[in-house]
C-alpha cells in the first residue's frame, strides 16, 4: 500500500455562489488525475449531486461520487462525514484527489478539525480550502454585517446570519475565487475585491471566474497542509462544542406539471421579493417535453435548461427553497408557484 497522503480540497461558499459549476469544470478537465467528490446538500433534494453525476467518466465514475443531503456535513461529522471519505478512499483504484463541496450554509472549520482524526490525518492532507464567491452578491453587499445605529455601545456593526457564515467561509480559505465575473463588471469585481480584503484575516488571493472555467492545477494542488494551520483560521463558532443552522429555513415543495417556462421562472424570481428567499433549486415537469426543466435561482436571478429525461414514474416536479428563519411560509409558498 502507497504511504503518500491523498490530497483532498474543500470547496465552500454561500448558496448560489457557484461551486457545483466550479466541480463540473474540474471533472471534465481533470489535468489527468483521478477524482472523486463527496457533494453535501442543505435539504432533502439532491439536485447538485445529480448534476455532478452527468459528469461521471473514467476519470471520476459514478461509484466515486458520493451525495450526502441529511444537512451540513460541518454538523455529522462522526456518523457520515468519515465513513463516507473512508468508503471513497476504500475504491480501487484509489483516487489521486478528493473534491469536497459543502453546503452552502456549511461552516469549513469543523471539516478541518475531523480531518485532524487519527484515522484520517495519516492518510489524508487537505490540499487547500477554496471559497467561491459571487462577486456581484459580495459587491452588492448582500454579505454585510448590518452598520451601527446611533446610541450602539462602540458603534459596532452587528453580524447577520448571512455574514457570519459568509465571514466564516472566507476566514478558512487559501484561495478565493470571485465567480460570476461577468456579471460584476470590472467595477463589481473590485468592490467585491475590497469587501473580501476587509474581512479576510489574512491576505488571501483571488482570481476572477465566469461559469466556472478554471485551470485544475490552479485550484487542485494548493499544498496548503490545512489541518496544520486550523488556529490560523478563526470562526464566530469557535469555543463551541456545537452549533446549528436555526438562523436558516428549508422547505420542500411538490409541483404539478407547468405549461410555460418563462411564465414559471417569474414566479419563482417573485419570491425572492415576496418572502425574502435566498435560494431555490429543482426540477419541473413541462407539458409536453419529455427532459426535466432545471430551475436555479439566487434571489430574483433565475436560470432554467432542460437537462435530461424523467426517470420511469418519476415526473414529478420539486423545489427546495432557502430563506433566513422566519422568512418562509409554505403555504404562501405554494400559492405562489401554483
Amino acid at each position: 500500500m502507497s504511504l503518500e497522503k491523498t490530497p483532498v480540497t474543500i470547496i465552500t461558499g454561500f448558496l448560489g455562489a457557484g461551486k457545483t459549476t466550479l466541480i463540473r469544470h474540474l471533472l471534465q478537465n481533470p489535468e489527468g488525475r483521478r477524482l472523486a467528490v463527496l457533494v453535501n446538500e442543505f435539504g432533502d433534494v439532491g439536485v447538485d449531486g445529480d448534476l455532478i453525476r452527468a459528469c461521471a467518466d473514467a476519470n471520476c465514475p459514478e461509484a466515486n461520487i458520493v451525495e450526502l443531503t441529511n444537512g451540513c456535513i460541518c454538523c455529522t461529522v462522526a456518523d457520515e462525514f468519515i465513513p463516507a471519505i473512508e468508503q471513497l478512499m476504500a475504491r480501487e483504484p484509489r483516487p489521486d484527489h478528493i473534491v469536497i463541496e459543502t453546503s452552502g450554509l456549511a461552516l469549513p472549520k469543523p471539516l478541518l478539525k475531523a480531518f485532524d482524526w487519527p484515522a484520517l490525518r495519516s492518510r489524508i492532507t487537505i490540499d487547500g480550502v477554496v471559497a467561491v464567491a459571487d462577486a456581484e452578491a459580495v459587491a452588492a453587499g448582500h454579505f454585510a454585517p448590518d452598520p451601527a445605529k446611533p446610541g450602539d455601545l462602540a458603534g459596532v456593526d452587528h453580524e447577520t446570519p448571512l455574514s457570519e457564515v459568509f465571514e466564516d467561509q472566507i476566514a478558512c480559505a487559501d484561495l478565493v475565487l470571485l465567480s460570476k465575473a461577468d456579471l460584476a463588471g470590472a467595477e463589481g469585481l473590485a468592490a467585491a475585491r475590497a469587501a473580501i480584503a476587509a474581512e479576510a484575516p489574512r491576505t488571501l488571493p483571488m482570481l476572477d471566474l465566469t461559469e466556472g472555467v478554471i485551470d485544475a492545477r490552479v485550484v487542485l494542488g494548493l499544498g496548503a497542509a490545512a489541518e496544520d494551520s486550523i488556529d490560523a483560521r478563526p470562526s464566530h463558532h469557535d469555543g463551541e462544542e456545537e452549533h446549528d443552522h436555526d438562523d436558516f429555513d428549508t422547505l420542500v415543495i411538490d409541483l404539478p406539471e407547468q405549461s410555460d417556462p418563462e411564465a414559471f421562472a417569474a414566479k419563482v424570481a417573485a419570491l425572492a421579493t415576496a418572502q425574502k428567499v435566498l435560494r431555490v433549486k429543482g426540477h419541473v415537469a413541462v407539458a409536453g417535453k419529455p427532459l426535466r426543466l432545471l430551475v436555479q435561482a439566487v434571489g430574483a436571478r433565475v436560470r432554467h435548461q432542460y437537462d435530461r429525461p424523467w426517470g420511469a414514474g418519476d415526473r414529478q416536479g420539486r423545489l427546495v427553497v432557502i430563506a433566513e428563519k422566519g422568512d418562509l411560509d409554505r403555504a404562501k409558498v405554494q400559492a405562489a408557484l401554483a
